[in-house]
């Protein structure tokens, strides 16, 4: 569906980076081949549901039910390329980054933020 980078405090905090990439898929298209019972779940909010490996700690998704959105973290994926198209939360950056994409002040509007945008 999306493909960007966040900027949100909650992404820096969770992810310890100034930029989280991600990578949004309907919930219906996600599916865990292996190693689902191993995924522990911490709602942050009822709009956020991180998943992270109960092993070894690392970060996997986050559900995004009020958008029916899951983020599965970019870096995870194997073979995918991530191609962003946009910034989220530009808002809250903590670096500033000169790319051409498009900067929104939270979220584009057909994914319930203002749409709102910041300068490149």
């Amino acid at each position: 569906m999306f493909a960007g980078y966040c900027h949100c405090a909650d992404c820096q905090a969770w992810s310890a980076a100034p930029i989280n990439a991600f990578s949004l898929w309907k919930s219906g298209s996600v599916r865990i081949t292996k190693g689902e019972a191993e995924l522990g779940t911490f709602n942050k909010t009822e709009h956020s549901y991180r998943k992270f490996c109960k092993r070894c700690g690392g970060h996997v998704m986050t559900e995004h039910p009020r958008m029916r959105l899951i983020d599965v973290y970019a870096n995870l994926l194997k073979g995918y390329r991530h191609q962003p198209t946009l910034h989220a939360n530009y808002a809250s950056k903590m670096v500033s980054i000169r790319d051409g994409l498009p900067k929104y002040v939270d979220l584009p509007a057909d994914l319930g933020g203002s749409g709102e945008m910041l300068p490149d």
